[in-house]
């Protein structure tokens, strides 16, 4: 099956040891990840243990420390490093002369069930009067 590659920015977008996130129409944003080796990974936008931001981690060699908790999540698998457990979505991601490409379906309809969770009380309490 041939992918319909999308082109989303250029490599120099995206900072060294750092990300970029990208807006989908529906579902979670996917954050781009740039290492020193100028490898560029792709994962959904959320840590798999509280659902941190991982765009706004470090990155370091080919994992990135979610902001939260400081969990190392790999770049080439979503996967938290050993002795904690769980994975984020991945996807398919290629450079070509110096442009960053995501796979438009997997934009579409890949891990768009995943949610961020929300802070605080889970329900509304009535205000008191």
């Amino acid at each position: 099956m041939m992918n319909d590659w999308k082109k989303i920015c250029l490599i120099t977008d995206i900072p060294v040891l750092g990300s970029r996130r990208v807006s989908r129409a529906q579902g979670m944003d996917v954050a781009l990840f740039r290492n020193g080796e100028d490898t560029v990974f792709a994962l959904l936008d959320r840590c798999p243990h509280k659902g941190g931001p991982l765009s706004q981690g470090i990155v370091h060699g080919t994992s990135v420390a979610c902001p939260l908790h400081n969990w190392n999540i790999g770049l080439g698998d979503g996967c938290a490093k050993a002795p904690d457990e769980g994975c984020t979505p991945q996807f398919s991601v290629q450079v070509k002369d110096g442009a960053v490409y995501l796979d438009a379906t997997e934009l579409l309809g890949h891990a768009i069930d995943q949610v961020r969770p929300i802070a605080g009380p889970s329900r509304r309490m009535p205000v008191p009067a």
